[in-house]
């Protein structure tokens, strides 16, 4: 294992969703619930489903195209949707 590379993708991840909509979803239904371990287990198994999407998405789509060209083209989507979100009423 890349412990490099783990630990870069950790830290990427766990910044990237300090505050982010999930977060705060998973905060409001744990804040309502006594059965808080649910809560966690089910959140956590969320995110594993949608990593484990995005991993085999991006491996499918680096087959397709380069993958500097994926990094453009995610990069260039956080700018456009940075600015919509900014500019939206």
């Amino acid at each position: 294992m890349d412990l490099k590379l783990f630990a870069v993708t950790f830290m990427t991840v766990f910044l990237a969703e300090l505050g982010d909509k999930t977060q705060l979803a998973t905060l409001s239904i744990a804040s309502e619930s006594n059965a808080r371990a649910t809560v966690f287990f089910a959140s956590a198994l969320a995110l594993v489903a949608t990593s484990a999407l995005a991993v085999i998405g991006g491996e499918a789509l680096s087959r397709l195209v380069p993958p500097i060209w994926i990094r453009r083209a995610a990069g260039a989507l956080f700018l456009v949707l940075g600015v919509v979100f900014l500019v939206r009423k």
